[in-house]
This record gives structure tokens, C-alpha cells and sequence, in this order.
């Protein structure tokens, strides 16, 4: 998954001195962009309210799209560093290459999991023969120090772990959640669980109190912590809580995203997390020189070129402004 803007401005994130430290409400509206040939997606994270929950950098929303006569996701090779994807679907399929020579078709509640590391880089296709429907979640985990230059790896899960009560299943992508854990790789104490409410459902999901988070709406109608969150949009909740409260207008699916605050201040720029603008500078010299992020074999066309950098020195904003 890329970062598509034409004109990307570095951005620190991370830092414990903005985590709201309480239960807030904060909820978050997208902007809306454009990634590849066809897909329009919301972009909740970072945000002009918010830059990080926990290790989660860069959340996108998109669909429910009427494919059926379009060409999908189409998004060229590309490069990444310091980050892992995570791929999560709804409705539809994508088809995964990467410099490792990974190709692997991902399909709802399926993880796609791919850790950069020092780096990688790959495509992403809706297959030639697909779906009608294309819906789903793009989201990176930012890596911590001491993990951010490991071997790159590609992790595939079909079956996830599941915790179920009355109207309610939850399904563990990343992390732990009320007593069981997903065969993911993480690297932070993190969470990230797709949670499907029948119409009428009332829950109270356990909580960390130590962890921060945030809740993605997907689609369907649903009330987190007594507020209305549409489909598209992301609630903020801070810290502090050991228990969440949903309640289902309509059958509803929604993303809990959360973990432990990010202790480290981090740099974001297009496709790149790292600590510095020089590694950015660097990072951006190597994919246009052809070096050190691989070749994705297979893909029909060329790679993503880099974007210019901005003129300006980066200027430390920290998680929110």
C-alpha cells in the first residue's frame, strides 16, 4: 500500500508528551484521496487531529466500490522502510508481489502482513478476474528502534483467532485481546481486532487501561461510548479505560485500533518512517537509483517514481496539532 500524494509533507509523529492521558471522544474526519487508477480512500491517520494510536501511523478506508467493470486497486511497486502493512478486506481481493518474490492473493479477514524493515518494496492489484465489491482497511504499524532495520519478511494468516460473545465476534488481526492473541508478528504492545456486531447488539469490550485507541467504523450503524460513528470516520478514545461500550443501530463492523503510546518521535514522509531527514534523504536516493529496496517481478508496468522533497527543513509537530 502506497501513500499516493503527489506532494507529502514530512511529519513527526510519536512521543509521549501529546497522548491524551483520560477517555476522550475525539472523533476524526477523512480526507479523501485518490490510490492508483480507481480507488478512492478516506484517510483517518495522521490526521489534522492525530497522528498516531499506539504504534498505528496511517490508516485508509475505502469502499464498499462497484468494481465489477473498473480495473480496482492498481497501485505500481513501490518502496518502504521502518513500517509494517497490514492488509485487511471486507469485500474483494488483492493480489500482493514484493521484492522478496511473495505473491500471495489476500481476501476478507485474511491478514496480509508485510514488515519492511530496512526495506522493501511491492505492488497491489485487484486480480484481472474479481469481485464485484471492493472494501476494506490499509494500516501501517510504525517499527520501534529496535526493531526497524530487521530482514524484510511477508507474513500470510487465512485463519485468525476469534473472541466471540452475544452479537458480537471479534477478530484478531494484531496483538491480544481478551485473553487471546493473533499469530501476527508485532513488535510493540499493540491491538488490532475487526469487530462484527449483529443489529441491536450491546457490548463491553475489555480494555487495557495503559493502551490508547481508536475505533475505525467500516460500515453498518454503530454507537462507541454513547457517540454515532459513521462508516469512514474514527473515533478517538485517549487512555485510561478498561472497558469500551458498543451498541449496534444495524449489523455493523467496526476496527479496534490500539496499543501502548509510542515512546519515540518518529519522521513520515510518502512511504518512509525513520528519525531523521536525512534517512528520508537517502531513502528517496536509493529507490530512484534503483538500490537496496529490490525489484517486484511480475507487475506489468513501472514503479511509483518518488515525489520531490519539500524545499523546506522538516519543522517537529508532534502527535497532534
Amino acid at each position: 500500500m502506497s501513500n499516493l500524494d503527489t506532494r507529502p509533507q514530512p511529519k513527526v509523529c510519536g512521543g509521549r508528551g501529546f497522548v491524551v492521558a483520560e477517555p476522550v471522544r475525539e472523533l476524526l474526519s477523512p480526507r479523501h484521496l485518490r490510490l492508483g487508477e480507481s480507488t478512492e480512500v478516506r484517510r483517518l491517520l495522521p490526521n489534522l487531529g492525530r497522528r498516531m494510536i499506539g504504534a498505528w501511523a496511517f490508516v485508509d478506508h475505502y469502499g464498499p466500490d462497484d468494481i465489477a467493470d473498473e480495473p480496482g486497486m492498481q497501485v505500481p511497486p513501490h518502496p518502504h522502510m521502518g513500517l509494517q502493512t497490514v492488509s485487511w478486506l471486507h469485500e474483494g481481493e488483492v493480489l500482493h508481489r514484493d521484492s522478496l518474490g511473495s505473491l500471495q492473493t489476500v481476501r476478507p479477514r485474511e491478514l496480509g502482513l508485510m514488515t519492511s524493515g530496512r526495506a522493501i518494496s511491492h505492488s497491489e492489484e485487484s486480480p484481472k478476474s474479481h469481485a464485484r465489491l471492493l472494501h476494506g482497511a490499509q494500516l501501517w504499524v510504525a517499527l520501534p528502534d529496535a526493531h526497524r532495520h530487521v530482514e524484510p519478511h511477508f507474513e500470510y494468516h487465512p485463519d485468525l483467532p476469534t473472541v466471540e460473545a452475544p452479537g458480537l465476534t471479534a477478530t484478531l488481526l494484531l496483538g491480544s485481546l481478551d485473553g487471546t492473541t493473533s499469530p501476527g508478528t508485532a513488535y510493540t504492545p499493540i491491538v488490532g481486532a475487526d469487530l462484527s456486531l449483529a443489529s441491536g447488539a450491546r457490548a463491553r469490550l475489555p480494555l487495557e487501561r495503559d493502551f490508547e485507541y481508536g475505533v475505525l467504523a467500516m460500515s453498518g450503524e454503530v454507537v462507541v461510548d454513547g457517540v454515532p460513528v459513521a462508516a469512514g470516520s474514527l473515533l478517538y478514545l485517549g487512555c485510561g479505560r478498561e472497558e469500551l461500550p458498543l451498541r449496534a443501530e444495524s449489523d455493523a463492523s467496526v476496527m479496534l485500533l490500539g496499543g501502548e503510546p509510542f515512546a519515540e518521535e518518529l519522521i513520515m514522509w510518502w512511504n518512509f518512517v525513520a528519525r531523521s531527514q536525512e534517512e528520508i534523504v537517502k531513502a528517496r536516493e536509493d529507490w530512484t537509483k534503483g538500490a537496496r529496496f529490490g525489484e517486484v517481478k511480475g507487475y506489468d508496468r513501472a514503479p511509483l517514481p518518488a515525489p520531490e522533497l519539500p524545499p523546506v527543513p522538516l519543522k517537529p509537530r508532534g502527535r497532534v496539532r
